[in-house]
């Protein structure tokens, strides 16, 4: 077969930045989040004039990347955040560094002074001498453009790292002067596939023989495994029961009375355990605060399947650690299995039993607010929303668990726990999921966070931020009183007049100061155009029955 003439008529002309344009669109990226600049204009530029990808002009840059990180999680696909050099790429790291904790595939392409200046501490304008360095503490790798004919290899070589597993966010520098430089030639552009590690078959043996011996296995799911759904239910119906991390929610239907989802730490859950006699960990780092910092028996016999080779034993020592893909591990896994495995029948019931002993002691935490996690939990999963999540007490309590979702892409929280970055992880999830993303926020956080939602509007973006309202950081005093005497320092903070705000900038706004109310008020936002803030008032409300005074510090920490 003949391949046609190449025309270069127009490719003569095309600079790095049209390039960089043009391969973004030829890949699949329909949207980019960002923050324009001196720097990255010669990209910009291209990217409105092709007309191929959508532009969200960001009011600041970390808002920008927690905007790619979320649109990324709801997607499945590449988010790409653009920021300047300097500073701009430096006010990202935050939100970048969540990327980082949750493992989500960004391209985070940011820029650099002239080649001529950069890494030579000159005081160019912009100029960070170690960007490099700061880019590297927050970054799965990175990379650097150097000249016109480097640009396709640090586009590939950038993308295909962000996407392969253990994905992550990857930085890639472009200096301004490169991205003006003349491209010669027509390079042909194709999408890089993703590589993932495969174990050996001798280590997918052991684990077989070790599944074939157990009456009660247990499978835990973490957001590494989200590609793994097929296999894990498979598992499920062979006899294994199912438990996961917050992030590995959905990966099984929350329906199936076999599976615990993620009411992981519970005294209920540790009883459960205790009871078994082996438990495959499937793309989870056994994160501190759903361990109880790693101090919670789990199941004698631990196997370990992880596509990022130094997590293998990390948290827990395991007996057998899979160094690969968690899908093609446990894809091997079962063919290596009867089709019914020999496992005790009571183990579902015992695992429905024990999640509905873990709500129940969660309601009773909740008070009035039961009302509000009702509500949310009958529409989010029915209406299959994105869940996005802020951390909050409320997210604490009963986001992270209780309000199920339909699947694990719809599943979006601020994973490494910091505050103020719901706003815009509920734009970012909203433009890449398919029903209305419904964000659930606290009023601190919001504040960290506020200027992103005149992006919302300035997008129409369609998401309903449930505003939760104590007019504290409401977390850090109930430590306060748990562990400082009460002395309540520095944590009560004055607060905006929310209404008054979403009226300047055009956000529709309502506030609900009876839970009862509080039904009709989200379907109402849920039902209108664009986006909405239900604002709840908590001081009118009252307090929940039972305050939530942050993680557990160790074995004997508190409850949740």
């Amino acid at each position: 077969m003949l391949l046609a003439p190449i025309d270069e008529t127009e490719t003569a002309t095309e600079t790095v930045g049209d390039f960089i344009a043009r391969y973004l669109a030829e890949i699949g990226v329909r949207t980019i989040f960002g923050v324009i600049s001196i720097h990255n204009m010669p990209i910009l530029d291209a990217v409105a004039r092709q007309g191929r990808i959508r532009f969200v002009p960001a009011r600041g840059e970390a808002g920008a990347m927690n905007m790619a990180d979320a649109y990324a999680r709801v997607t499945g696909g590449l988010g790409v955040c653009m920021t300047s050099t300097g500073t701009a790429a430096g006010n990202a790291a935050g939100a970048q560094a969540e990327a980082l904790t949750a493992g989500s595939p960004v391209l985070h392409i940011t820029t650099q002074v002239d080649l001529e200046f950069a890494d030579r501490d000159r005081a160019a304008i912009h100029d960070v001498p170690r960007q490099p360095e700061m880019l590297r503490g927050v970054s799965k790798a990175v990379f650097r453009m150097w000249d016109a004919n480097g640009a396709i290899g640090a586009l590939t070589a950038a993308v295909s790292a962000a996407l392969s597993a253990p994905a992550g966010p990857v930085s890639l520098e472009i200096p301004v002067d490169v991205q003006r430089t003349t491209a010669r030639g027509a390079t042909r552009i194709h999408a890089p596939r993703p590589t993932r590690p495969t174990a050996p078959d001798a280590v997918i043996d052991e684990i077989a023989e070790l599944v074939r011996q157990a009456r009660r296995p247990l499978l835990w799911l973490g957001g590494g495994a989200r590609g793994a759904g097929a296999e894990a239910a498979e598992l499920l119906r062979r006899g294994f029961g199912v438990v996961t991390s917050t992030n590995g929610r959905a990966i099984v239907s929350e329906e199936e009375p076999g599976n615990l989802g993620a009411f992981n730490m519970t005294p209920e859950a540790a009883e459960l355990y205790a009871t078994c006699d082996l438990m495959i960990v499937a793309g989870s780092r056994l994160r501190g605060n759903e361990t109880r910092n790693n101090q919670m028996p789990l199941p004698r016999r631990l196997i370990q399947i992880d596509a990022d080779a130094a997590q293998g034993g990390r948290n827990y020592p395991v007996e057998i650690f899979a160094h690969g893909d968690a899908a093609d591990s446990l894809r091997r896994l079962l063919d290596r299995l009867p089709a019914r495995l020999d496992t005790d029948p009571d183990l579902p019931f015992d695992i429905a039993r024990t999640r509905v002993l873990s709500e129940g002691r969660m309601r009773d935490q909740l008070g009035p607010y039961g009302a509000v996690a009702d509500a949310l939990a009958e529409r989010v999963a029915a209406g299959r929303h994105p869940w996005v999540r802020d951390v909050t007490i409320s997210n604490s309590t009963f986001g992270n668990r209780y309000v199920r979702i339909a699947e694990p892409r719809h599943g979006v929280h601020a994973l490494g726990g910091g505050i103020g970055q719901g706003v815009a992880m509920g734009i970012g999830a909203a433009l890449g999921g398919e029903a209305k993303a419904i964000t659930l926020l606290g009023d601190g956080g919001t504040m960290l966070g506020l200027a992103e939602m005149i992006t919302a509007v300035d997008e129409n973006a369609p998401v309903v931020y449930v505003l939760m309202n104590d007019q504290a950081y409401g977390v850090i005093q109930n430590i306060q009183d748990a562990q400082y005497d009460s002395r309540r320092h520095y944590s009560k903070i004055a607060v905006p007049d929310f209404a008054g705000f979403c009226r300047s900038i055009g956000m529709p706004h309502a506030v609900v100061r009876d839970v009862a109310d509080f039904p009709a008020a989200l379907d109402a936002a849920l039902a209108a155009a664009g986006p909405q803030v239900v604002e709840v008032d908590m001081i009118a409300i009252g307090p929940f029955a039972q305050s939530f005074s942050g993680p557990p510090a160790g074995a004997a920490g508190n409850k949740v």
